[in-house]
């Protein structure tokens, strides 16, 4: 049988259309599972084939050849060996360890794992393809680890970007029903701001400048994103992890810890601001800079 033009030996396509048992393909680890008393099992959001759960055989053992590249955040490339319920792990290679760099900054280790939870959650059936949630949560991750953003701006953005892929974007410039421009609050169940006229009782009313940054996170408009204030951030993520989970029916377990992150850090600065305003009033020569 001849190949598609472009087509490798080693890709998915042979192991559907030419009953070859093999495949190869690239992907992030999403999560992992003890199965027996030495095994793993391993869902992996791919590039080609889509999500996949995979069985890592003695990856617990202290003398495994590639447990430690079947962690979660890990973009590998791997080969499988396709099985009646679960597939076969036979080889890995890494990619991008973005583990590595995650696990020392705790902000950015929470924002990554609630990444990696939204993807799954997104990616319902398994072995269907979802290349744009693949290219959107490995650069999510990327930019993470790049540490030019605010991690929760990053989280945010990939939270509007992954439901605008999965066909729930939010309508953020006109009235979610009637298409009207003079929009007053944000209704999660109607699908984003709605006009005073639309507006359903409970409605949130966020602030012009909230709403136009979640227009410029679902944009990539970073300058616009990084130039926002903090009370405009505070208000987006909660709209935006409202929304997220809406409409996954769930929720994200891990916004938990993002959200503790959050609480304790703005904590942590309003006791800064507090003390700063207490020395200048008992040193009122004392400039600051």
């Amino acid at each position: 049988m001849a190949l598609p033009d472009g087509e490798r030996p080693d890709t998915p396509w042979l192991s559907y259309h030419c009953g070859v048992s093999l495949y190869r393909d690239e992907g992030v680890v999403l999560r992992t599972q003890k199965l027996g008393e030495a095994d793993r099992i391993i869902t992996i959001l791919t590039k080609r084939t889509g999500k996949v759960r995979g069985v890592a055989k003695g990856v617990r053992k202290t003398m495994s050849r590639f447990g430690a590249r079947l962690e979660p955040f890990s973009h590998i490339d791997l080969q499988l060996h396709t099985g009646r319920s679960l597939d076969v792990i036979t080889q890995v290679e890494t990619l991008r360890p973005y583990g590595e760099a995650l696990v020392s900054d705790y902000p950015r280790y929470t924002a990554g794992t609630a990444m990696l939870e939204t993807a799954d959650r997104l990616t319902v059936g398994e072995k269907e393809p979802a290349l744009r949630q693949f290219l959107l949560l490995v650069g999510g991750l990327r930019t993470l680890v790049e540490g030019g953003h605010e991690a929760r701006l990053v989280l945010d953005a990939y939270f509007l970007r992954s439901l605008a892929v999965a066909g729930y974007a939010p309508a953020l410039s006109e009235c979610a029903r009637c298409g009207a421009e003079a929009v007053r609050a944000f209704a999660i169940a109607a699908g984003g701001v709605v006009c005073g006229a639309c507006r359903p009782a409970g409605a949130a009313v966020p602030s012009a400048e909230t709403i136009a940054l979640m227009i410029a996170l679902l944009r990539g408009d970073w300058q616009a994103a990084d130039a926002s204030e903090s009370r405009n951030r505070t208000e987006c993520s909660g709209l935006v992890a409202a929304y997220l989970q809406w409409h996954l029916e769930h929720g994200i377990r891990s916004l938990r810890h993002v959200e503790r992150d959050q609480a304790d850090r703005a904590r942590i600065d309003a006791e800064r601001g507090t003390r700063e305003v207490w020395e200048s009033a008992q040193n009122p020569h004392i400039s600051r800079a």
